[in-house]
């Protein structure tokens, strides 16, 4: 990955324009469904604000020639400190679905997490990740031989680390998708749900006592949960509220992060997604001291706008973002960050991604 702007014509030069070639090439239901959140999206909303209530304290005069953005996950190196985060019918935004994010994620060296509720499925989103850093993540469908028939084709496909959302015990009101009637093709004739709603910590346990390979739990909101992962030697603690995309009027993920790392205290990693777009959002969940960053949208944007390629070049500026505002602040390590770099601040936009991508010559997120 690489921030140069000397690129074929038609190729993006901001992620802004990632943005506005996704939209070009989607239905209004599919836009609708990967821009929008829960009933009045107050959570997504606090995302953002979350982000942009931080303020920046850079140091100066220091020799920034060597910034280096890589970082460690489950013992394996990224090139840069994101994970490209599950989105379900990914299938619906690119006929590719999840093997085009795995592919993508394998070639930039960054770690990837594959839905369940995405083609191609387990298997075929696992070999065309290759050697990349890849986690299954699943909704839980089924009963414990259900469960651990995933576990077991999770660990022989060749993913590093298993993950269960915990977030998803109730399918939100998300009213844009309602409004318009549409319904993603991983939606259409779902069945089972009730095992997610009974689905408990010791169904956690049971599978962590049973199987060999490191646990992810996703949908994370407190530091009274993070504390119980961190009691049962869970590996990787994923703050997350679903983008905004189940329970409405919940606290902004960046907020939420302190007291995670806190309650974890150093026994397991932690990962953050929601309202993510930028370098600099990336940054301040560095230092606030997440292991790494969750891409939720932004991978979504980056596959509508070309497949695996669009997803790569999202990377490329990205990293870019990352890296300058890494030199500006006065570090060359991720690891030489922490909050003495952050300052609250208030917001100079009102609510919404769109403060995120203030060039667009219309809010994005705009019904249809």
């Amino acid at each position: 990955m690489n921030d140069d702007t000397d690129r074929p014509s038609g190729d993006p030069a901001t992620l802004h324009e990632i943005v506005e070639q996704a939209r070009r090439r989607l239905s209004d239901g599919v836009w609708n469904y990967l821009v929008g959140g829960a009933e009045s999206e107050t959570t997504m909303r606090r995302n953002r604000q979350a982000l942009d209530a931080i303020a920046f304290r850079p140091r100066v005069l220091r020799d920034v020639s060597g910034v280096d953005c890589s970082t460690t996950l489950l013992g394996r190196t990224l090139r840069a400190p994101v994970l490209l985060a599950p989105i379900g019918s990914l299938q619906d935004l690119h006929p590719a679905g999840g093997a085009a994010v795995a592919e993508a994620a394998a070639g930039a060296g960054v770690a990837m997490m594959s839905s369940s509720a995405s083609a191609p499925g387990l298997e075929a989103t696992a070999k065309a990740g290759g050697n990349g850093l890849k986690i299954f993540q699943l909704y839980v469908r089924g009963d414990a031989e259900w469960v651990d028939d995933h576990v077991r084709r999770a660990i022989d496909a060749g993913y590093d680390a298993f993950c269960f959302t915990v977030d998803l015990d109730y399918y939100s009101r998300r009213e844009r998708d309602i409004a318009k009637r549409f319904v993603t093709t991983g939606r259409r004739n779902v069945s089972g749900e009730d095992h997610q709603k009974r689905f408990t910590w010791d169904g956690v346990k049971r599978v962590r006592d049973r199987f060999d390979i490191p646990l992810v739990l996703k949908g994370i909101a407190t530091g009274e949960d993070a504390a119980l992962a961190g009691d049962m030697g869970i590996d990787v603690v994923y703050v997350s509220n679903h983008g905004g995309r189940q329970l409405d009027h919940g606290r902004g993920s960046i907020d939420v992060l302190p007291e995670v790392v806190e309650a974890v205290a150093g026994r397991a990693e932690v990962l953050v997604d929601g309202g993510f777009l930028r370098g600099t959002d990336v940054v301040k969940a560095l230092a606030l001291g997440a292991t790494a960053v969750g891409l939720g949208r932004l991978n979504g944007f980056g596959i509508a706008a070309g497949g695996a390629s669009g997803i790569t070049r999202m990377l490329d500026l990205l990293e870019g973002e990352i890296r300058t505002c890494l030199g500006l602040l006065g570090v060359n390590r991720i690891e030489e960050l922490d909050a003495s770099y952050l300052h609250h601040a208030e917001p100079v936009r009102g609510g919404g991604m769109h403060s995120a991508f203030p060039l667009l010559d219309q809010d994005p997120w705009a019904n249809g």
